[in-house]
């Protein structure tokens, strides 16, 4: 969390893990990415390669309490939904997510498009509004990328007197985050997903999610005020972990922005 006494006060962010984090705006409670199965190997394509976790979430489903809104990236990979987050999203009213897992996913799921808004009412009055952004899951041009890895989606939160939230999702693509910046920059919080992900038979073994270094480049471009990192670690195929974060923000002068908890 950030420190006592930062503007920050007003959105704790608790990170479980993996792409998993909790955080409540505007009187909502928002999860990301619900990942909470226990480490092992799963196959996001019988017979095909298989994902290694490395270790188990920082709490369970039963830990969040109430949820109004999964912000899901992707439903394709297990390292971004896994069995246990499926079973919790039948009981969240809205789960957003690409339009082709809003298809897959049915009843509570709504797939938006880029620059697509859904406005949703809050307790005390007023509205969050919340705007699917482009994400990008590998290097090079999109439709190259969604043709092997798959169809993904980030989001932006705006409301009045709210800060500006950016959830990036699984997004390797510098070009898109400044489109992102374009519209809502400067971000107050950005929930960044890194870990630079490397499989040596996709891309020639380039990230196919930020890495470390790139995630302080989307920092810049984003103007954000502060960044916690997200999608860094239990999986064996996240390649940079917290000491190459901390590197790297260090090394752009950005130490100050990063929230590691």
């Amino acid at each position: 969390m950030a420190a006592s006494g930062t503007t920050y006060d007003q959105l704790p962010v608790r990170v479980f893990g993996g792409p998993t984090a909790l955080f409540e705006y505007g009187g909502l409670r928002f999860l990301t990415d619900p990942t909470f199965d226990a480490p092992g190997d799963y196959y996001p394509v019988p017979g095909g390669p298989g994902l290694t976790k490395t270790a188990p979430a920082a709490g369970s489903p039963a830990d969040l309490g109430h949820v109004d809104v999964v912000l899901l990236s992707h439903d394709e990979h297990p390292d971004n939904l896994d069995d246990s987050g499926r079973a919790l999203l039948a009981d969240v009213p809205l789960t957003l997510t690409t339009p082709g897992g809003g298809r897959r996913l049915g009843d509570g799921a709504k797939g938006l498009a880029d620059w697509e808004a859904i406005e949703l009412e809050r307790p005390g009055g007023g509205r969050v509004t919340v705007t699917g952004v482009p994400a990008v899951h590998g290097p090079g041009p999109r439709g190259d990328v969604e043709a092997v890895t798959g169809e993904v989606v980030g989001f932006v939160l705006t409301g009045d007197g709210l800060p500006t939230v950016y959830v990036s999702g699984d997004n390797a693509s510098l070009s898109a985050v400044g489109e992102i910046a374009a519209r809502f920059g400067p971000v107050d919080t950005a929930v960044l997903f890194a870990g630079a992900p490397r499989f040596p038979f996709l891309f020639d073994g380039a990230p196919i999610v930020l890495d470390s270094a790139q995630a302080a480049e989307a920092a810049k471009i984003l103007g954000a005020r502060r960044v916690v990192p997200v999608h860094f670690d239990s999986w064996a195929h996240f390649t940079e972990g917290r000491e190459e974060l901390v590197s790297a923000f260090a090394g752009a002068g950005l130490a100050d922005r990063l929230d590691l908890g």
